[in-house]
């Protein structure tokens, strides 16, 4: 859970101190590289460590992220300059994409299948209360004790994880599959970097970044066909093609990647709506968060006990994922009419709902893909989900950013200014304008809870169409 923690918590807790590192280094308009850097490397990494866990042992490979996650935390602390510190975010995030999957693994290699969703729930619950906390970690760090002390954090808190690991019995991996697919690790960094780009492009709310966008989408589409012919081809692939002849495995992938794309544009973008258009603070936004990280935690960790109740699996997020289509299609409603404390409680609703699916995919992946693919599997789970949330929060982007465009081009430009700068971009409007632009903005959040109703629907029926539905 530890190393689960660090990686998810690292994801955010920069994001929050990205002013008083421009501030402090310069070159604030290259300042979201920081974040998008560590995004990029963690991808990549995830699928690697998966498959060099599959033949050279999973505990082995843990001491290896843990070392690279710690070592370039150090030199994230250390750098002179936002050019070395996102090269530097690029070796940590090499480290992190292991942790989170290697977690996972663990897990799956260490525990019988029918135990699984209980642990699986606890690392579900760690992982998603890591968004939440991560933000407010960030802030006291770097208000506290300066921006560095948001990396040196990590080397006690990862040399702690090393002490618990050593713990794990040790286990041989399968040494049969000794070769490495270079080529097609190659494609999949072809593919992952300029798809996310591509989707970062998009987040920034310009209609000039469009073209660029597009272009590099096109050229990660042309390397995931590249990917995908290379990895029939060879004897040893990075990402097997079998896994995904496997019913219960792809829809199992679709589901996290439409899992994450839901949670993830929820906890990105409604403090932003708390705050621009219900006028809460930081404080008072952060506080109505907790039922939606509570609800999350409770509904992971009573799945996974359910789960190795029971045995039963796909049946609780087929419910659950209903349960919080309905749930966003209401409030995308009658959220105008609802005060900002019964808004976080029924966000906390649909979180609890939502809580039913990350444990249930690893555990059918897991059990699917059988020992000697375990980590693969358990890999392409924590990648579906990193693309899919990227890819949902630039879909939620483009639909507000589309809708207030439409309607008034200078609420569109504020709306841009709001998630660079906060809020406090519309102090300065008069109070008829401001009541006017906070209107604009409340309506086009109407389609975005549409939206992200929609992914929860499509993570709904990949689950009631899951052919695996009992360990």
């Amino acid at each position: 859970m530890l190393p689960m923690f660090l990686a998810v918590a690292d994801q955010t807790i920069v994001a929050t101190a990205l002013p008083a590192i421009a501030s402090s280094l310069g070159e604030i308009e290259r300042a979201s590289w920081v974040v998008v850097s560590y995004l990029i490397a963690n991808t990549i990494a995830a699928p690697v460590y998966g498959r060099l866990g599959d033949t050279f042992g999973r505990r082995t490979m843990m001491f290896f992220a843990l070392t690279i996650f710690i070592t370039g935390s150090v030199l994230c602390a250390l750098a002179p300059n936002i050019t070395l510190l996102t090269l530097f975010r690029v070796i940590q995030g090499f480290g992190g994409g292991g942790l989170m999957t290697l977690s996972q693994a663990l897990i799956g290699e260490a525990v019988p299948p029918r135990e699984r969703g209980r642990y699986q729930g606890y690392l579900a619950g760690i992982a998603v209360t890591s968004n939440s906390f991560g933000p407010v970690a960030g802030g006291y760090l770097t208000q506290a004790f300066g921006w560095q002390s948001i990396f040196l954090v990590n080397i006690p808190l990862g040399i702690l994880a090393m002490l618990f690991v050593s713990r794990i019995p040790a286990r041989q991996g399968d040494r049969r599959r000794t070769t490495f697919d270079t080529p097609g690790l190659i494609l999949f960094m072809l593919f992952v970097g300029p798809v996310i780009l591509s989707l970062e492009q998009v987040q920034r709310m310009e209609l000039g970044a469009i073209p660029m966008a597009l272009g590099l989408f096109a050229f990660g589409i042309v390397a995931l066909v590249l990917l995908a012919w290379q990895e029939r081809l060879t004897s040893s692939p990075l990402i097997p093609p079998k896994l995904f002849r496997q019913a219960s495995i792809w829809r199992s992938d679709a589901m996290a990647a439409f899992h994450g794309a839901a949670l993830v544009s929820l906890i990105t973008f409604l403090p932003i709506y708390l705050r621009a258009v219900r006028g809460l603070s930081p404080a008072e936004t952060g506080f109505m968060l907790l039922p939606m990280t509570a609800g999350i935690g409770i509904g992971s960790m009573t799945t996974g006990q359910l789960v190795t109740r029971t045995g039963y699996t796909a049946g609780f997020p087929s419910y659950g994922l209903t349960g919080a289509t309905i749930g966003l299609a209401l409030l995308a409603f009658f959220i105008p009419y609802l005060s900002a404390v019964q808004i976080a409680w029924a966000f906390g609703g649909i979180a609890l709902f939502m809580g039913t699916v990350m444990g249930v995919v690893q555990v059918t992946v897991q059990t699917v893909s059988g020992p000697r693919l375990l980590g693969t599997g358990a890999a392409m789970v924590q990648f579906s989900r990193s693309v899919g949330a990227a890819f949902g929060t630039a879909t939620v982007s483009a639909v507000l950013f589309s809708i207030l465009t439409a309607r008034d081009r200078d609420t569109a430009t504020l709306f841009g200014m709001i998630i660079e700068r906060g809020p406090d971009a519309l102090a300065t409007l008069d109070p008829v304008r401001h009541a006017l632009v906070q209107g604009e903005i409340s309506d086009a959040f109407h389609a975005a809870f549409l939206t992200v109703a929609c992914f929860t629907a499509v993570g709904a029926w990949m689950a009631w169409t899951m052919p695996m539905r009992r360990v």
